[in-house]
């Protein structure tokens, strides 16, 4: 990981990179702000680059600041004490990660590692707290994408707990694919599968093979082609 570090300038003095003043534009917690507004919060960050692979945070340890996401994907992983992890999300550029630990003074409730090269931009903890001092919009918005998450976690809670293997097998297919633009070929590992779904890869593998033999899905240089998505459709609708 390298980072480079960035001080509040005024514009004429430090213009922003094109990625930084995209991503803060877009980065929907800023699309409230003035372009002017937005350039101000943008120069506050410091910019680092993360490998595929390489974590950004754990759980646990104490929370620097805002994680926004100017390139790449990341997923956020839960772990058990006994070292088991599901993955409960995935964000792709341009998006946020780490907002809740900005306001309640806790440490980071999940570790978070790319999925692909990233360049994110860190606004430091005081920094974005003066920030939102200054512009109480911003929090109203963290409150509304937490929100959001939240919504989203209690599915992930649903489906662990009431859902079969299959079932949420077929709908981790289906959102895969919607997370890749539409395209047929889904590019998830059995791993990556098995942290989605709360399980292990060899209970992935062997539902896989099922689907497959079923004609649902075909696996094809180490990628997933969804076959018959009626039929995957109707797995995962299956009533818990």
């Amino acid at each position: 990981m390298r980072y480079i570090e960035t001080r509040l300038q005024k514009p004429s003095e430090s213009p922003l990179s094109p990625l930084r003043r995209e991503t803060f534009d877009k980065t929907s917690l800023f699309t409230t702000l003035t372009p002017e507004e937005r350039q101000q919060i943008a120069a506050l960050a410091v910019e680092k680059t993360y490998a595929a692979g390489e974590t950004l945070f754990f759980e646990g340890t104490p929370c620097e600041g805002l994680h926004v996401i100017g390139s790449g994907s990341v997923k956020i992983l839960k772990t058990s004490p006994s070292g088991r992890e599901i993955m409960l999300g995935v964000e792709s550029a341009p998006s946020s990660v780490a907002e809740v630990p900005l306001f309640d003074n806790g440490d980071y409730p999940a570790t978070v590692t790319a999925l692909k090269d990233c360049v994110i931009f860190l606004v430091r903890k005081e920094d974005f707290r003066r920030f939102c001092r200054q512009h109480p919009e911003v929090p109203i918005k963290v409150l509304a994408l937490v929100g959001r998450r939240l919504r989203g976690l209690v599915g992930v809670i649903e489906a662990v707990t009431f859902g079969s293997v299959r079932q949420r097998l077929a709908q981790a297919l289906l959102q895969a694919e919607r997370e890749s633009d539409g395209s047929v070929q889904i590019p998830l590992t059995h791993e990556e599968l098995a942290l989605r779904l709360g399980t292990v890869r060899e209970v992935v593998s062997r539902n896989l093979a099922r689907f497959q033999a079923e004609g649902i899905v075909r696996i094809v240089k180490r990628q997933i082609e969804i076959a018959d998505r009626a039929a995957l459709q109707a797995e995962a609708d299956t009533e818990y």
